[in-house]
């Protein structure tokens, strides 16, 4: 399966981003809110500066203490992104996601994010596959 597919699949509520300088407060304010476990960072919604998940706050929470609330998403956001693009193949984005361990993927398109995908998003379509292939496999052994 292709990622494009994945992207129809999901709804449409575009991707959620903070821009740079927001506070940590409110970027956990607005994960607990929209029951989500990432934002971009992003000056314009198209451009990715980085991405703050609920894990690199829960990190820091644990190293420093409520102090890094008031501290912006900046300091402790991923600015190494690694994405993928609308062609590509769902396993090779799963292996990608596996060994960077992280969980959410920006979908670019000519330097532009077009979505973002989870790894549930990934091993959810995965499983459709595999049940497909195994539907065809049992539809061609019966004789259907």
């Amino acid at each position: 399966m292709l990622v494009s597919q994945i992207l129809k699949s999901k709804a449409d509520e575009g991707v959620v981003t903070v821009p740079p300088g927001t506070t940590v407060a409110k970027a956990a304010e607005t994960l607990s809110a929209r029951r989500i476990g990432a934002l971009i960072v992003s000056p314009d919604g198209k451009r990715v500066a980085g991405i703050v998940s609920e894990r690199d706050i829960v990190r820091e929470l644990g190293r420093r203490g409520p102090a890094c609330m008031a501290e912006t998403v900046d300091s402790i956001m991923t600015s190494k992104i690694i994405a993928c693009a609308q062609g590509d193949q769902t396993d090779e984005v799963l292996q990608k996601m596996t060994d960077g361990r992280f969980r959410h993927m920006p979908v670019m398109v000519d330097n532009e994010m077009v979505g973002l995908i989870s790894i549930g998003d990934v091993v959810k379509a995965r499983l459709m596959e595999l049940a497909a292939e195994k539907d065809a496999l049992e539809g061609m052994i019966k004789g259907y």
